[in-house]
């Protein structure tokens, strides 16, 4: 495996290529920005970006969707997937915003992950991305180019990713960084090592790697 100064230098390459990475989600408020990152758990942004639009419009706060029914909800959500169980989500978590928050999103994680449908990676998103506090979260794209790039064992859970990466990257690369990743696992299929065995940041992990363990 990869030493914190290589995993820094790796982030280096990789942010270096992909300076303008951010967010894709769209969302005009912390509301909206948590629910639209609750509706991209196992689909994509650009799915999710579809739908909220319409879904936002009818209930733009936490108090108008705490108001909803889950069948009104529904068919707003019905081209993502998992849409029952999400709009279940959504009324319950816009519920609790209210009773517990006055229907404002907390910037803190412990309070964040008592809302349904907000676990880990998603409280990390919305500390991040709606109130810059350093969090990085781990998605499917982070997971798998992490495990390519020597950063963590191929077994690793998403837990020791967060906190191998974060243990070696410093904080002001934690956000910026995590958007680099992702932009760079929707340019490359890091499935399929024809498309990035000659990558510059793969080849230099790679002799890292072999640097790091040499073969008898």
């Amino acid at each position: 495996m990869l030493n914190n100064q290589q995993i820094k230098q790796a982030f280096q390459l990789i942010i270096a290529e992909f300076p303008q990475a951010g967010p894709s989600l769209q969302a005009e408020s912390n509301f909206q920005y948590l629910i639209a990152v609750i509706l991209s758990a196992q689909t994509t942004d650009k799915a999710v970006n579809l739908v909220t639009p319409q879904l936002f419009k009818k209930y733009p706060t936490a108090q108008a969707m705490a108001q909803a029914s889950i069948s009104d909800i529904e068919p707003l959500i019905k081209s993502i997937g998992l849409y029952h169980n999400k709009a279940r989500y959504l009324q319950a978590c816009a519920q609790k915003l209210n009773e517990n928050f006055a229907g404002v999103v907390p910037a803190v994680k412990t309070q964040l992950v008592t809302l349904p449908g907000v676990g880990t990676k998603t409280a990390n998103v919305v500390l991040a991305d709606c109130f810059g506090i350093p969090a990085f979260a781990v998605d499917t794209h982070v997971s798998t180019i992490a495990k390519r790039l020597h950063f963590v064992e191929p077994k690793a859970n998403v837990q020791q990713i967060e906190h191998r990466i974060t243990t070696a990257l410093p904080q002001q690369f934690w956000i910026k960084g995590h958007h680099a990743l992702i932009m760079m696992g929707r340019k490359y299929n890091f499935h399929n090592e024809s498309q990035i065995k000659d990558l510059p940041v793969v080849q230099q992990c790679d002799l890292w790697e072999m640097e790091n363990n040499p073969q008898d």
